[in-house]
Order: C-alpha cells, then sequence, then structure tokens
C-alpha cells in the first residue's frame, strides 16, 4: 500500500449538531491497540472494538486481543460478549455499537471507535442499513453443505459472480457472511448489495489511519505470529476445541485458528501452518486496502514513527475544538 507522503486535505462533511466520534484504523499489527488506548486515556475517551474476532470469548492469543491489564487503563467495550457457537451477525454488531456510542456520549466520554475488520467499521461510519431479511435455515444449511463441499474460497467466487459489489466486501475465506449474501440473494431475488441502503451517519466522525512501509508491516506479523505461537496459542486452539467447539464454527475461519485446527487434527505440521498464517495474514492485509484505501479523502492518515502519537492527538484535539464551536 503506498500512501502519499503529503495526504489530500482532510473532509469532514457530518453535521454539528452529530455525536463526536473517533475512529482509529489500519492493517493488522500496524499498532492500533497500543495508540487508542493512550488517546483514550489522554482525551477522556471509551475504546469500543471494531474487529469481528474479538467479541468471542477464549479466542484471546491469536486476535492479538488487548491484555487484561491493557483493558484496565481505559474502559473497553465490546470485547468477550459471546461465545464461539453464538455469533454476532453484522446487524447485531452495529446495533450493539450505537447503543455503546449512545452511553459513552452521555457520560461526557468521547468513544473511540478501533478496528480492522472493513466492513465493521464502515457499517457504522457510512450509516449501513443492514438488509433486514429473516433467515432461512432451511435454505442456509443447503448452502453450508455447498460450502463444505466446493470450498469456501469457490462458494465466494459463486457470489462474485452473481453480486461482484458484494463479493468485494465480504473476506474470501468468511463462510458465515458469503452464505448469508447468498441466502438473501436467493430468498429475495436481489442482490444483496442492492438491498444494503446506506443512511446519513448519527455521528460526527474523526477518521486516524496508521500505516507503516509495506516490508516493515509483514516484518511485525511474522514477529508477531512467532510470538503468538510462543505464548500458548496451539493450547488455546486445544481448549476451545477440548470444550466442544465444533472446528466448523465461523470464528474457526478467522486467520490463524484454522491453519492451527488443521495442525491439531493431524492434516498438516506446525511449521506447515505457522508458514500459512503468516502467508494468509498478509494477503488479508492487502485485502483490508480495499476498505481503507490511501487516497480516502475522509481519512487523515500517519505513519507509525517516532512522535506520532503527539501529532494524531494534537490532530483530534483540533477537530474535536472545531466541533465545540
Amino acid at each position: 500500500m503506498k500512501f502519499q507522503s503529503e495526504p489530500k486535505a482532510f473532509q469532514d462533511h457530518s453535521d454539528e449538531a452529530q455525536s463526536p466520534l473517533v475512529v482509529i484504523l489500519g492493517a493488522t499489527a500496524v499498532g492500533k491497540t497500543e495508540l487508542s488506548i493512550k488517546l483514550a486515556k489522554n482525551l477522556n475517551g471509551e475504546i469500543i472494538s471494531g474487529d469481528s474476532r474479538l467479541i468471542y470469548r477464549g479466542m484471546d492469543i491469536g486476535t492479538a486481543k488487548p491484555t487484561m491489564e491493557e483493558m484496565a487503563v481505559v474502559p473497553h467495550h465490546l470485547i468477550n460478549v459471546t461465545d464461539l457457537d453464538k455469533p454476532w451477525s453484522l446487524a447485531e454488531f452495529k446495533q450493539a455499537v450505537d447503543k455503546t456510542i449512545i452511553d459513552i456520549t452521555k457520560r461526557g466520554k468521547l468513544p473511540v471507535l478501533v478496528g480492522g475488520t472493513g466492513q465493521y467499521i464502515r457499517a457504522i461510519t457510512e450509516g449501513w442499513g443492514i438488509p433486514a431479511v429473516k433467515p432461512d435455515h432451511a435454505l442456509r444449511k443447503i448452502l453450508e453443505n455447498w460450502g463444505k463441499e466446493i470450498g469456501v474460497e469457490k462458494l465466494h467466487e459463486r457470489l462474485a459472480v452473481i453480486d461482484p459489489l458484494a463479493a468485494s466486501q465480504i473476506e474470501p475465506q468468511n463462510l458465515r457472511r458469503t452464505i448469508r449474501a447468498l441466502e438473501v440473494i436467493f430468498s429475495t431475488g436481489s442482490r444483496f448489495s442492492e438491498l444494503r441502503q446506506n443512511q446519513a451517519s448519527p455521528y460526527r466522525i474523526c477518521k486516524i489511519g496508521l500505516c507503516r512501509p509495506r516490508v516493515e508491516l509483514y516484518q511485525r506479523i511474522d514477529a508477531r505470529v512467532e510470538a503468538m505461537i510462543g505464548a500458548g496459542f496451539v493450547d488455546e486452539v486445544q481448549k476451545l476445541l477440548n470444550m466442544g467447539y465444533s472446528p466448523d464454527l465461523p470464528g474457526f475461519s478467522a486467520i490463524g485458528y484454522r491453519e492451527l485446527v488443521d495442525y491439531l487434527l493431524g492434516k498438516t505440521s506446525l511449521e506447515e501452518a505457522v508458514v500459512l498464517i503468516k502467508r494468509r495474514t498478509r494477503v488479508f492485509v492487502r485485502h483490508q486496502a480495499n476498505w481503507f484505501k490511501p487516497d480516502d479523502p475522509t481519512i487523515k492518515w500517519f505513519y507509525v514513527e517516532a512522535g506520532y502519537e503527539k501529532n494524531v492527538e494534537q490532530t483530534i484535539i483540533e477537530w474535536l475544538a472545531k466541533h465545540r464551536r
């Protein structure tokens, strides 16, 4: 991902009466957690997770979930809120975030939404109206079996033929969201992307994007994967399986978990699994770039380098001052 040395002027089109919301976004391993905690502490804020995996209890090491010590510094929300066999829909996530933002704002605090799950972040910042189509469990089961038969990426390719826009906004490895999009299409006869209506955002939003040179980011990813393995990632996955969770659950589709499940089931070696985790994380980073574009005029980009935190903080302070005038 190439970033301009002089990013385009930061554009803020939201209305003065709207509630303020700071968004910290960027690729996996870029450094969002560390920055967001510092900002929230200094700016009287509270953090809302915008990561689709941090909602699950028991998925700690492999999701790089903030530690208990980090979460004790400032309040964190939407972390450890459901079990692996009770996944949330995008609509449920959005409803929970909206409710949390209202609560934080009413208490005079600054909500700070942090994450790398592009679909989740944009659902909030762009006011997505999620299609209100009731689940068709019989059809869903058929689609699940089809996905198992041809593989999740092949199923995603089928979605791309029917609804290219919807497919471009769903990770190829995300079986649950691919199935949901196909389910809505087959149930309604309309493209999933056509049913999602954007609404005016109820928030006044300051988007802060973090970036690093691609080589440096890849080095950080490799080091983080090695650290996760050393911290007991394999044991974490084994514990979840021992608790009776099926390896077919959507949560296990997360990068790292599905590779280690294959290792624990004897389908691959640990060395091969680690190589795949690193490789697929790099691919995921490139996919994230489709959600967080360097030429997006609504995002103020910062290189993660010495002293950048103060520049980010000052940018937000000035933005808040403008909002409160």
